[in-house]
């Protein structure tokens, strides 16, 4: 009769974590199997076993020994249950995809600890569900064509005492401005908001919460002290009515009106809780709007050339209508004049 011929290395006939629980059964039953048995029960290569040990012992925590005078594996002490992750293929293809969305966090200290968790999680998972999904590499992918610049330093900073609640010096650079600004802060709030990252923190100088970009600060430090954060405080709730990150600073009805040319892509997204769209008779959008600033939609219309008209308030259309200008006299090679 021969023998069953073992399988080449890395062709495994059960899922790892499979595999490893009936490791952990032999142990627990106490007949000090060692890898040379496992290995033909198992139907794997003695290589197979020693990674599949090392990995319950290392990754697992699971109190694996080698025993001299019987020549087999056992515990070393009582191990009730096996350590593992039920998961089902949807939510591993989820697990990846949020591996990919991961570029908000690009450069950032959130980076690499984040990375570091999906790959653990990953690696306990079984192959046959793993492999089915390897080609995800080339079907999705995450995209950004204008990744913010920022300090690792000062983001680190920032983070952790946002986190512990300790006060901080910054020197933050306004725009417009060509040197920077002492400002002590009690961080309230790290926010990614569409793509950028803000931090918003109580500012000692003008007794208000102000709006930092993490990229304008030069320099950071602690002061030594903490702070408690107001209960009233509420982000949500700031940027409620905000297009942006801009805070109150009215209420506004505001109107725009898109050609048909781009109609769709606007009816395609929500811009803002409050939006209302009608469809217009030459297949072009009216999108109306509550909010608190205009400087942030001023900026939103330009962007569109011409393709979007502010009907609604007047404090709008008079604002893009003054940027146009400018915009036209830039491009006519001429220098921006001050006036109307």
């Amino acid at each position: 009769m021969k023998a069953k011929p073992k399988p080449e290395a890395g062709v495994h006939s059960r899922p790892p974590l499979e595999r490893m629980q009936r490791i952990h059964q032999e142990l627990r039953a106490g007949g000090f199997p060692n890898a040379n048995a496992l290995a033909a029960d198992l139907e794997v290569v003695t290589k197979t076993i020693y990674r599949d040990i090392e990995f319950m012992r290392d990754r697992l925590g699971l109190p694996v020994a080698f025993d001299v005078p019987r020549n087999g594996y056992c515990y070393t002490e009582e191990v009730s249950a096996f350590p593992t992750c039920q998961i089902t293929e949807g939510e591993l293809f989820a697990l990846i995809v949020a591996e990919k969305a991961l570029q908000q966090y690009r450069g950032t200290s959130f980076e690499k600890p984040l990375l570091s968790a999906i790959k653990k999680m990953e690696q306990a998972l079984p192959d046959t569900i793993s492999l089915n999904l390897a080609d995800v590499e080339q079907t999705i992918s995450f995209r950004t064509t204008a990744e913010p610049v920022m300090n690792l330093g000062v983001f680190d900073t920032l983070a952790k005492a946002t986190a512990a609640r300790r006060q901080l010096e910054l020197a933050y650079r306004k725009p417009g401005q060509r040197e920077p600004e002492r400002r002590v802060v009690d961080p309230y709030h790290l926010a990614n908001i569409n793509g950028e990252w803000f931090l918003f923190a109580y500012d000692h100088a003008r007794k208000d919460v102000r709006t930092f970009a993490p990229a304008r600060i030069t320099e950071v430090k602690e002061t030594g002290k903490s702070f408690t954060r107001p209960q009233k405080f509420s982000l949500e709730k700031r940027l409620r009515d905000s297009f942006g990150v801009h805070s109150a600073e009215g209420e506004f009805d505001v109107c725009i009106r898109f050609d048909a040319s781009i109609a769709d892509y606007i009816r395609e997204k929500r811009w803002h809780a409050s939006q209302k769209s009608t469809d217009l008779p030459d297949g072009g959008l009216e999108l109306r709007m509550k909010l608190s600033s205009l400087a942030e939609v001023e900026r939103w219309v330009l962007a569109w050339a011409g393709r979007a008209v502010a009907v609604e308030p007047p404090e709008l259309v008079a604002a893009v209508r003054e940027g146009a200008r400018k915009l036209a006299e830039r491009h006519a090679g001429k220098p921006p004049s001050s006036g109307g």
